[in-house]
C-alpha cells in the first residue's frame, strides 16, 4: 500500500522532531520544514529515514504566507498529497507585559498563530479534493490557563484552540478532522534553560510529579492521525500530567 504523507512544521527539534520520528515509525512518509540548514535538520532526516520511509525537507518560514504556499506546493508536487498536517512550529519571547516589546508580541503571534493559519489555508484545498485528512494543531495548557510572563505565547496558543474548534465545524462534512494537543511542561530545549530548582518546583505542582517528555505528546498525535480517532474532531487533549 502507498504510504500516507504527514507534514510536520517545526519538525527539526523538540516535540516536532519526536512527532515526525513517531509517525515515520508508523509508516508515514514525512515532510518537515526548516528556516536554516543545520545539524538538527540532518539528524532528524536521518532518524526518519531509518524507518524505511521518505523524508522531504522544505525550506521556509511559516509566518510568511508566500513561504507557506511554496512549501505546501513543493510537498504536493513531490509527494502528491498531504494526509496529515501537524502545525507544531512555535517560538517563545517571554516577559512581563510591562517589559514586553511590541515586536516580541507580534513575532510570537506571527509564528505560532498566523503560521498555523498560513500552512492550514494552503493545505486544506488538497484535503478537500480528497475528502479526507487530519489536522493536528499543537497548542499549550498555557493557552487554557494563562501564565505570568507569557501573555504573547498564551494568546497565540489560545487562538489556536479557537481556530481548531472553528475549522472542525467547517471541514467535518468533508471528513477532515481537526484537533489540538495542549502539552504542559515538557522536557525540551525550551525548558532546558530553566534552573534545576525551578524544574523541581514545577514537578511538585504536577499530580504525576514529573515533567512530560516529547514522546508523551507524540503518542497523542499518533492516535489523532490514525483511524482509531475517526469520530473525534474539534477537541483539545491536554498532555500535562494532570496539571489542569
Amino acid at each position: 500500500m502507498e504510504n500516507k504523507v504527514a507534514f510536520v512544521t517545526g519538525g527539526t527539534r523538540g516535540i516536532g522532531k519526536q512527532i515526525a520520528i513517531t509517525l515515520a515509525n508508523e509508516g508515514y512518509d514525512i515532510a518537515i520544514n526548516y528556516r536554516k540548514d543545520n545539524e538538527n535538520l540532518k539528524d532528524t532526516k536521518n532518524k526518519i529515514e531509518e524507518h524505511g520511509v521518505k523524508c522531504l525537507t522544505v525550506q521556509g518560514d511559516v509566518s510568511s504566507f508566500e513561504d507557506a504556499e511554496r512549501m505546501v506546493n513543493e510537498i504536493i508536487e513531490k509527494c502528491e498529497k498531504i494526509d496529515v498536517l501537524v502545525n507544531n512550529a512555535g517560538i517563545t519571547k517571554d516577559n512581563l507585559l510591562m517589559r514586553m516589546k511590541k515586536e516580541d508580541f507580534e513575532d510570537v503571534i506571527s509564528v505560532n498563530l498566523t503560521g498555523t493559519f498560513n500552512i492550514t489555508k494552503n493545505v486544506v484545498p488538497f484535503m478537500m479534493k480528497k475528502r479526507s485528512g487530519r489536522i493536528i494543531n499543537i497548542s499549550s495548557v498555557v493557552g487554557v490557563m494563562g501564565n505570568s510572563g507569557q501573555a504573547n505565547y498564551a494568546a497565540s496558543k489560545a487562538g489556536i484552540i479557537g481556530f481548531t474548534k472553528s475549522l472542525a465545524k467547517e471541514l467535518g462534512s468533508r471528513n477532515i478532522l481537526v484537533n489540538a494537543v495542549a502539552p504542559g511542561f515538557i522536557e525540551t530545549q525550551m525548558t532546558d534553560v530553566l534552573k534545576d530548582e525551578i524544574k523541581e518546583e514545577i514537578s511538585k505542582s504536577i499530580p504525576l510529579k514529573r515533567m512530560g517528555n516529547t514522546q508523551d505528546v507524540a503518542n497523542v498525535v499518533k492516535f489523532l492521525a490514525s483511524d482509531d480517532s475517526s469520530y473525534i474532531t474539534g477537541q483539545v487533549i491536554n498532555v500535562d500530567g494532570g496539571m489542569l
